[in-house]
């Protein structure tokens, strides 16, 4: 998908990641500096050459990139040792994460960057793995036997990369029925159950007060949307814009309606509940307020170049008064959607962006979270993320953290290599 770069209808360009082979002269030398900048987060010697090893693993050209044709393509290598290094051994994960957002900041941070969150998911063959259950898998479209994390990316004008994650743990992996699995997968045991969005509004607060990486844009997907927990993380950070995705079921007011407060006993006490002054003033769905809005109002904006010609939508915005409860809450942005043709398809937003944003400002960030599914991308296809057979806690954060890692090396070599950007996805106004 080659997009348009028509550079006064956007706020930047997302560029491509585009480096070959041949254009790293000495990849190994490379990789040892880079591993240099971690080595003070490592006790010992043979943590630091396997942390090596196995990112190396993940580069190579090996089928399978798990811990054995690793370990086993290596001049002696020791399968077990690797194991117990992934699995089991101590890394100073802390430092390593601190260390690496410099490195991120140094090479792609800026003022008006993204931190984008979303889940990806792993099938599993077996039930042992930490936090595996039957649940929606994003990789198969469906309900699977899996394990799902949740990410956070960074994206800007300069490139884009992951930089945080959790494993999600489904609420019943606490219940004692699985008690003997915790013990088998080291979990810690002071973790308790949290859904997505709180472990998105976790890392999205923690990342804030780091501050380390810059941003000014928060996106997400609608599990996302619809969380009190993560739109009030976001809201709490000062200058910071959200940009979720939400259900055609969300119900809003285009005028806010009047309300009042209502009186009433319970449980022996005078309460007090606010209640809309005039039954009939309902909110709607911003399905239908979509499909009730007339042609005139709808802007066509080409957002990229396909395969088979350009890929076109139309938009509208509205400023709506989102209901909470059945009373009105929050006044917000509402960016709606739509495919072209007799029978179009419509995606809805909200953004709590200042009544200034201009329409081509929300289309923008209509297209960003691209992004972080371009990460996972490439991250499964070229690195082995989701080749991995550890079993425990550590294990699979330890893997994941390697890959995310590999996987920035590759953007610092295109940046510092100074190779030219192809512009892949850019969203025009």
């Amino acid at each position: 998908m080659l997009p348009m770069s028509r550079k006064d209808e956007h706020l930047y360009p997302v560029p491509k990641f585009d480096l070959v082979k041949g254009d790293v002269k000495d990849f190994k030398n490379e990789l040892i500096g880079f591993h240099e900048q971690f080595s003070d987060c490592f006790h010992r010697s043979e943590s630091r050459e396997h942390f090596f090893n196995y990112m190396a693993g993940q580069f190579s050209e090996l089928e399978r990139k798990s811990i054995e044709p690793i370990a086993l393509a290596l001049k002696d290598g020791n399968v077990r040792a690797l194991q117990r290094f992934v699995s089991i051994a101590q890394w100073d994960d802390e430092k390593i994460i601190s260390k690496y957002r410099s490195l991120v900041n140094e090479d792609i941070g800026t003022p008006d960057g993204a931190l984008i969150f979303d889940e990806s998911g792993f099938i599993k063959k077996g039930l042992d793995s930490v936090g595996v259950a039957r649940q929606y898998c994003g990789t198969a479209g469906k309900v699977d036997n899996c394990q799902v994390g949740v990410f956070a990316a960074y994206v800007s004008e300069h490139g884009y990369t992951l930089v945080d994650k959790n494993l999600f743990i489904p609420e019943k992996w606490f219940s004692e029925e699985y008690s003997d699995r915790r013990k088998k997968c080291d979990m810690p045991e002071n973790s308790v159950f949290q859904t997505k969005p709180q472990l998105a509004a976790e890392m999205l607060l923690n990342i804030h007060s780091e501050n380390i990486l810059p941003f000014k844009y928060v996106l997400g997907d609608s599990i996302y949307g619809v969380s009190p927990e993560f739109i009030g993380a976001a809201e709490s950070l000062s200058g910071i814009t959200y940009f979720v995705s939400v259900p055609k079921s969300t119900s809003c007011w285009l005028k806010r309606p009047m309300t009042i407060n209502k009186r009433y006993k319970w449980g022996g006490k005078m309460r007090t509940k606010t209640v809309l002054a005039d039954t009939n003033s309902k909110p709607v769905s911003v399905g239908e307020l979509a499909k009730n809005i007339n042609d005139y109002f709808w802007y066509r904006r080409q957002v990229s170049e396909g395969a088979k010609g350009p890929i076109v939508y139309e938009f509208t915005r509205r400023r709506v008064i989102l209901s909470a409860e059945g009373v009105p809450k929050k006044t917000v942005w509402l960016l709606i959607r739509r495919s072209i043709g007799d029978d179009p398809q419509y995606s809805y937003f909200i953004s709590n962006a200042p009544r200034s944003t201009r329409l081509k400002t929300l289309v923008w960030l209509s297209g960003l979270r691209w992004a972080i599914e371009q990460c996972f991308e490439e991250a499964k296809t070229e690195l082995g993320m989701d080749h991995y057979e550890v079993r425990k806690f550590m294990g699979w954060h330890h893997h994941i953290l390697t890959c995310i890692l590999a996987h920035f090396f590759l953007w610092h070599l295109k940046i510092r290599l100074g190779k030219k950007n192809t512009i892949y996805y850019v969203t025009a106004a």
